[in-house]
């Protein structure tokens, strides 16, 4: 399947076809008079981070008998977050991987019971070590975090890059997201094997997941269900359960998919001129074993390989991801050559603002250079669609007073998140920078009716959802009081589409298919939650869409053109 242009199905009057109910006049008549293709005037689409559908919806029970394609309705969980009849479809495998980096790897056993899960860097626990709220003998599957932590707590936080999630998957099998926490967790930053072996510190997070339906707690606490606000929201508007992070792997290389429909690569350091170039040798993926161990990458981590020049096929990691493209019948990997893409996380060279001191670019910081090229922004200044970017703590924002019993603690911004702070028809443009604007801006242009056509918003870190700095509970915080903003201008709220969804799995089981597109994804499926006027109440969409795909309304709605012509936008929709 390929990326479509979401809405199509999810709205009561959508991208071509609108329903006469919806509009005061016929859609021509309403076109013609707004410049847009649809009654949707404001597009703002929220980020989160770290979740993916199973993560979140896994027990989640539409209206109307409608089916959905989660945990519970495959039989691998019951409502109350026991292991179901299926279960065993969910159970995950030992792997084996020696001498030469493989996506899909041969099983040389199964996990007994899970590994007891990790603390990871969770707040308030302590670090790496066991966490002992959770059993030592979970069964081998699915559990429900809040069985054991309330659904509030913080957690650890799982494994998500990019060579990492491709063997997560393991051809679609879905079996290796244990193994791969137990054997390569986030990288080996180039350091030899330990001593005594290594011990990524990760456990069994990745099979957790959240419960919207009434349980019982391992204490023999009762509980109404997980996750309101994304409950409520999906039962009163419109939501998917086939949509799909862009890119396989973490945060970074997703959001640079949100703006561009494409990947960064490395470029100029001396010149930052956006060209080619090639990296700094230590910061080139190696994903190949070190020779005697078991999946032991040779050279990767956040402070390690990033970068992988995908055009070669004999680069390490390349063969095996390109060989499991041809089986799926996809023949372009769309890797250009000599261009040595960005498959991770990496700071952007502009910090925040292009007056600040430039992140430095050398072996030993681990920094994107000025990227070249285009992105939706470019596309829509250079047809007169409006838009702003608007990240958490972006410069200096006292916003969070504004969410309501949040306290001043949560202030915090990612530079990841905030990727057009990496272009230069961005950052050379004191008219374009000043589109990138801090959260208090947005509630500012809300209260005052100065929105643009297209909102990007990103969330304070802690507010976004990321496991171990951050929570669901907290993303629905900043959710709900987002959505109510929107929804307290009803003139804006007249012709707006929220769209809330999350940058990537994080690293989280999700039992859905995924549909290989090119070298880069797609990746695991996450939220999506449309929230409009216009949404079909209780709706679940089944169409297969990523992250591209609000590329894709937004270029239908405004009359645009793709990105570039190699952009995901360029792809066809389903049938």
């Amino acid at each position: 399947m390929k990326t479509t242009t979401f809405l199509r199905r999810v709205l009561v009057s959508s991208a071509t076809v609108l329903a006469a109910s919806a509009l005061s006049g016929p859609p021509g008549a309403y076109a013609q008079e707004s410049g847009t293709a649809t009654p949707i005037r404001h597009v703002i689409i929220v980020v989160g981070e770290n979740h993916t559908f199973d993560n979140v919806f896994g027990t989640y029970q539409p209206k109307g008998g409608q089916k959905i394609g989660n945990l519970l309705a495959k039989g691998i969980v019951n409502a109350d977050g026991t292991p179901g009849p299926n279960f065993e479809l969910a159970r995950q495998r030992i792997g084996s991987d020696r001498g030469e980096y493989h996506a899909v790897t041969p099983s040389t056993g199964e996990y007994a019971t899970l590994p007891q899960p990790y603390t990871t860097y969770a707040t308030g626990q302590p670090g790496g070590v066991p966490d002992t709220r959770f059993p030592t003998n979970l069964p081998n599957g699915p559990f429900q975090i809040s069985r054991y932590v309330p659904y509030p707590a913080y957690t650890g936080d799982p494994v998500h890059r990019f060579f990492q999630m491709w063997q997560d998957v393991d051809g679609g099998r879905n079996d290796k997201f244990v193994w791969v926490e137990e054997t390569i967790g986030t990288g080996s930053n180039g350091k030899p094997l330990p001593a005594g072996g290594f011990n990524p510190r990760e456990g069994a997070i990745s099979m957790g997941f959240y419960n919207m339906n009434p349980f019982t707690d391992a204490a023999g606490a009762a509980h109404s269900g997980d996750e309101p606000v994304f409950k409520a929201l999906a039962d009163a508007y419109a939501s998917s359960d086939n949509y799909h992070q862009a890119v396989m792997g973490g945060t970074g290389a997703n959001f640079q998919a949100i703006v561009s429909g494409d990947a960064a690569f490395f470029t100029d350091p001396v010149a930052l001129d956006g060209n080619p170039a090639v990296p700094f040798v230590n910061q080139i993926e190696n994903p190949n074993p070190v020779e005697g161990t078991n999946n032991y990458y040779t050279q990767d981590g956040y402070g390690g390989g990033s970068y992988v020049n995908c055009s070669d096929p004999s680069t390490p990691g390349a063969r095996s991801v390109r060989s499991q493209l041809l089986q799926q019948g996809v023949t372009r990997a769309n890797c250009a050559s000599g261009h040595y893409y960005l498959v991770n996380n990496y700071a952007m060279y502009w910090n925040q603002s292009s007056s600040n001191p430039p992140h430095l670019i050398d072996a030993t910081h681990f920094t994107l250079p000025p990227q070249s090229n285009p992105t939706i922004a470019d596309v829509m200044t250079r047809h007169g669609v409006s838009w702003k970017y608007y990240s958490g703590d972006r410069g200096s924002d006292s916003s969070l007073a504004s969410v309501d019993g949040i306290p001043l603690f949560f202030h915090s911004y990612c530079g990841i998140c905030d990727p057009l702070t990496g272009y230069i028809s961005i950052m050379r443009n004191p008219a374009e920078e000043a589109k990138l604007q801090n959260y208090q801006a947005f509630l500012a242009d809300v209260q005052g009716g100065t929105l643009p056509a297209v909102s990007f918003v990103r969330p304070f870190e802690e507010l976004a959802g990321h496991p171990a700095d951050s929570t669901t509970s907290l993303y629905e915080m900043f959710i709900q009081d987002l959505v109510g903003k929107v929804r307290a201008n009803e003139e804006l709220w007249a012709s707006t589409a929220i769209f809330i969804t999350t940058d990537e799995g994080g690293g989280y089981y999700d039992s859905g298919y995924i549909q290989a597109l090119d070298f880069f994804g797609d990746g695991t499926r996450i939220p999506l939650i449309a929230v409009s006027p216009y949404a079909k109440p209780g709706y679940v969409d089944h169409t297969y869409y990523d992250h591209v795909s609000l590329l894709k309304f937004i270029e239908e709605n405004w009359h645009l053109p793709p990105v570039s012509a190699r952009s995901r936008d360029n792809l066809p929709n389903p049938i």
